[in-house]
C-alpha cells in the first residue's frame, strides 16, 4: 500500500512543475505605446485607441501582450522625453514611440525634434528595451525644405540606432475623410483599425524578435 502511494505521489511531480513553469514560459509581452493624441484615442472610447485595438488584434492571432497606453495628447517628442522613465516603467519588453506629429504641426525645429527621439532611442536602448520606430510627415504648408529636414529623421534614426521603422504612423489614413475625424487630423474607431491593420506585420515581427531572444 505504501509503495503505491508513492508511485503515485511520484508520478504526480512532473505535472505540478510542468503546471508552474508553463506561466513563466508564456509571459505576455509588455508593450508600452509611448505617443501622443494619434496613439492615445482622443475623441474616441477608450476601448477603440490605438493600444487597445492593436492588442485586440495580437489576441486575436494567439499572440499574449499586456499593452500600456502611454500616449498624452499634445505631447511633443521633447514632452515623451521628459516624462519617459514613468511612462516606461521597470520590466518593459517593447515600445512603440509615436510622437513628432505636434512637433510638425507647429513647425519645431527638426533638429529639436531629432534629439528628443535620439535620447528616447537611446535610453531605451541602454535598457535593453526593443523598439518599434513609426516615422511622421511634416505637414506641407512649412514648405519643402522643412518636410525634407523633417521627414529625414525617422529613417536616419531607425539605421543609426538599428531600430525597426514603420515608416508612417497614418499611412492609409491620412488625407481620407472618411477615416478621419471632424478636425481632419484625428482617426476615426474606422482608422485605428485600418492603422492596427497596417502596421500589425511590423509589430509580430518585433514580438517575433523578442521571442528569438527569449528562447
Amino acid at each position: 500500500m505504501h509503495i503505491l502511494v508513492l508511485m503515485v505521489a511520484l508520478m504526480t511531480v512532473p505535472a505540478a512543475v510542468a503546471q508552474t513553469s508553463g506561466p513563466q514560459a508564456t509571459r505576455p509581452v509588455k508593450m508600452v505605446v509611448l505617443g501622443d493624441s494619434l496613439s492615445a484615442g482622443l475623441g474616441l472610447p477608450a476601448s477603440a485607441a490605438f493600444p487597445q485595438r492593436l492588442q485586440k488584434a495580437l489576441q486575436n492571432k494567439g499572440i499574449a501582450v499586456e499593452m500600456t497606453n502611454a500616449g498624452v495628447s499634445g505631447d511633443t517628442s521633447s514632452g515623451g522625453r521628459d516624462r519617459l522613465d514613468w511612462s516606461v516603467p521597470d520590466g518593459t519588453d517593447a515600445v512603440i514611440v509615436e510622437l513628432g506629429a505636434n512637433d510638425a504641426l507647429r513647425g519645431l525645429d527638426p533638429e529639436v525634434t531629432r534629439a528628443a527621439l535620439s535620447d528616447i532611442l537611446l535610453r531605451l536602448k541602454a535598457r535593453k528595451i526593443a523598439v518599434l520606430l513609426c516615422g511622421m510627415l511634416a505637414p506641407p504648408n512649412y514648405g519643402s525644405d522643412y518636410a525634407a529636414r523633417f521627414n529625414a529623421i525617422y529613417p536616419d534614426l531607425s539605421k543609426s540606432f538599428g531600430v525597426p521603422l514603420y515608416r508612417f504612423f497614418l499611412d492609409g489614413v491620412a488625407g481620407n475623410v472618411r477615416l478621419n475625424q471632424a478636425d481632419g487630423i484625428h482617426p476615426t474607431a474606422e482608422g485605428v483599425d485600418v492603422i492596427v491593420k497596417n502596421i500589425l506585420p511590423d509589430v509580430e515581427a518585433l514580438l517575433g524578435a523578442i521571442a528569438g531572444q527569449r528562447s
